[in-house]
């Protein structure tokens, strides 16, 4: 059993194989996937993908630090709407990115905030991106869990040290790793998965990006995720079949699946 807890499904690159790409993924032992929006549209689209394989698809709804300047100015009332459906089970995908620069970022911070709000009234959990932030991220979780205790969530594709793990867990938010951790160069991010707690790890493809080892180079998709769990077995020393127990029943817990 797996859960792929971060899959960005609405991507146009699976449009022609949708169907088959999630047989693959019953066939690579997941029963459910999250799809998770990156705009008011996407989180829409991907909503209605939701809908209409209700048995392994779950949704997410949220617009991604790189998007936000881009969004229609209605797209936070969009978004308040979609996250208030029963179907949806998380909020995001939000955060903090300095790599790119599409976005300013006090706006960026102004979003993250207005998601971490909604997550709390709505104890939804929530998805939170960083990419070459982690002190700014760490800065505002600090402040929302100084304020207001624990959060509920999850730092996804997780791409830091063990020291932001360990903050991240003390604050109460799962880790879920990605396809990064086969990556040669990913020695860091290994050492920080051996410091998370076994009840707050995950998995996840974030694809159509980052596929494992030996994929890369090629479209990722929600079967690959088998290759995450193989590679976290062997880094924490447990068995796939551990692996695979544990990390489902954390996402089923966390999203309320």
């Amino acid at each position: 059993m797996l859960i792929d807890t971060h899959a960005h499904l609405d991507d146009p690159r699976f449009a022609g194989d949708f169907d088959a790409m999630l047989s693959r993924a019953r066939g690579a032992g997941l029963v459910a996937i999250v799809g998770v929006g990156a705009s008011a549209a996407s989180s829409l689209s991907t909503l209605d993908l939701a809908r209409r394989h209700p048995a392994i698809l779950k949704a997410t709804a949220g617009i991604h630090p790189n998007h936000a300047a881009q969004e229609p100015s209605d797209a936070w009332d969009r978004i308040l709407q979609l996250a208030n459906e029963a179907d949806v089970v998380g909020i995001g995908e939000t955060g903090l990115d300095r790599h790119w620069q599409d976005t300013p970022f006090p706006m960026q911070e102004d979003f993250f905030a207005r998601h971490l709000a909604l997550s709390r009234s709505l104890q939804k959990p929530i998805v939170i991106h960083c990419r070459e932030a982690e002190i700014d991220v760490l800065r505002m979780l600090r402040d929302e869990f100084d304020r207001h205790g624990p959060i509920l969530g999850v730092m996804h594709s997780f791409a830091g040290d063990r020291a932001f793990a360990e903050a991240n867990v003390a604050m109460g938010l799962h880790i879920s790793l990605s396809g990064i951790l086969t990556y040669k160069n990913a020695d860091s991010i290994r050492d920080a998965a051996k410091a998370v707690p076994a009840e707050r790890l995950m998995v996840e493809t974030d694809c159509p990006y980052l596929p494992p080892t030996p994929h890369r180079g090629k479209r990722n998709e929600p079967a690959y995720v088998a290759l995450t769990a193989a590679k976290l077995a062997e880094v924490v020393g447990r068995s796939e079949a551990e692996i695979g127990e544990l990390t489902t029943a954390n996402a089923k817990r966390l999203f309320a699946l």
